[in-house]
């Protein structure tokens, strides 16, 4: 069987490094707050291109650690609305109403699976305080239209990093070129960003961990204090915060897997590139690959998505050749029974997608051999 995701492959490729970081940890006797997070966090805030990046307990907590910053800050308040994809994983919806702020869904674009930009506008309102954009699957959502509607609107943008880190944006300038001197990394685009770094994450712990990065100094110092209990100063409690940190030995695990972020990604570009290239089954909708895309942006592949009518019997096929698939995901945030009051909206292109995605195979450690092989079988189908 060729697994969706081998982590404890990848994990190995490091464990020599994991380990003896591992136990530098249980032998300093400090286990939160200490070095090896404030050294992750540097290193982290200088790949992606911040000032500050904040380690949280997940990248849930990241994206609600903002909104509930914007807050106390009284850039927002409880009942605001936030454009959000209706698409999305529904985590980014969640921290939107624990915040008792309203999701407004958007629809996404049919072809990149992001919210479609162009649909922003008329879900404006004077309510409106952020727009949340979610780089979904690795592909980064990002514009000079996105920028100018919100700064038309004075919105904030909040970034959804969970799964684009390393993913690249440039700015398309004159006529058809590209400007190469201006390129930034996801979680660094808008004014805050929450990043996940759940196992199976292109940057994985080996446990829950998460970050929000951002170049404003008020909303850093307000979201670090939040996520230690509203205390900037041992049981001196200036906000109604939360419990929520990065522990000492998952900062010493990303900062070591942080160094082969880049390697790792290009390999997921390599084997999403070869995908395109040689499936040819006229049944199946494959991705926008990267030489497609405008130059010096780069789509990191977390999740390797094609789309077909027929997914749950093209599923059932790969099992049967010896091929592991996921959803991503397989029911819509507003057909959950969590949201039930959301259940008879009717979104066609989102519902659309939740019906037909299905996830390949796509990992650094994914081999040569293996990737021919799900080919082949694609192809045979």
């Amino acid at each position: 069987m060729i697994k969706f995701l081998d982590l404890q492959k990848i994990n190995a490729q490091y464990a020599v490094e994991l380990k003896q970081a591992a136990a530098e940890v249980v032998d300093s006797g400090w286990y939160l707050q200490g070095e090896r997070v404030r050294l992750f966090e540097a290193n982290l805030a200088n790949y992606i291109g911040v000032k500050h990046a904040i380690g949280v307990a997940n990248g849930l907590d990241a994206l609600r650690l903002i909104l509930k910053a914007y807050i106390n800050m009284g850039v927002m308040q409880e009942g605001d609305e936030v454009i959000v994809p209706a698409n999305t994983y529904i985590a980014t919806i969640l921290a939107i109403t624990e915040n008792r702020m309203k999701p407004v869904l958007v629809e996404p674009d049919i072809n990149t699976y992001n919210l479609d930009i162009s649909l922003i506008e008329p879900h404006i309102t004077l309510r409106t305080r952020a727009i949340m954009v979610v780089h979904l699957y690795g592909q980064l959502c990002w514009s000079k239209k996105l920028e100018i509607i919100a700064k038309e609107y004075n919105l904030k943008i909040i970034e959804d990093n969970a799964q684009a880190i390393g993913a690249r944006y440039s700015e398309l300038h004159i006529g058809n070129t590209w400007k190469h001197d201006d390129i930034k990394k996801s979680g660094s685009l808008g004014d805050a960003n929450g990043n996940s770094f759940y196992p199976g994450k292109n940057l994985g712990a080996l446990g829950d961990s998460g970050a929000v990065t951002t170049n404003d100094d008020e909303l850093a110092r307000i979201v670090r204090a939040l996520a230690n209990y509203g205390s900037t100063k041992k049981y001196v409690n200036d906000y109604q915060g939360i419990n929520s940190r990065l522990d000492e030995i998952q900062a010493a695990f990303l900062d070591i897997k942080l160094k082969y972020i880049d390697a790792e990604n290009h390999r997921r570009r390599e084997i999403a590139q070869y995908y395109v290239e040689n499936i040819k089954h006229p049944a199946m909708v494959l991705p926008i690959a990267n030489s497609q895309q405008p130059t010096g942006n780069s789509h990191v592949f977390h999740l390797f998505i094609i789309r077909t009518a027929n997914r749950d019997k093209l599923q059932r096929y790969l099992t049967e050749n010896g091929i592991q698939t996921l959803i991503h995901y397989p029911i819509p945030p507003h057909k959950q029974l969590a949201y039930k009051e959301w259940n008879g909206l009717n979104l066609p292109i989102t519902e659309k997608i939740h019906n037909e995605v299905l996830s390949l195979p796509i990992s650094p450690v994914l081999t040569d051999d293996e990737v021919n092989k799900i080919i082949k079988v694609l192809n045979a189908y």
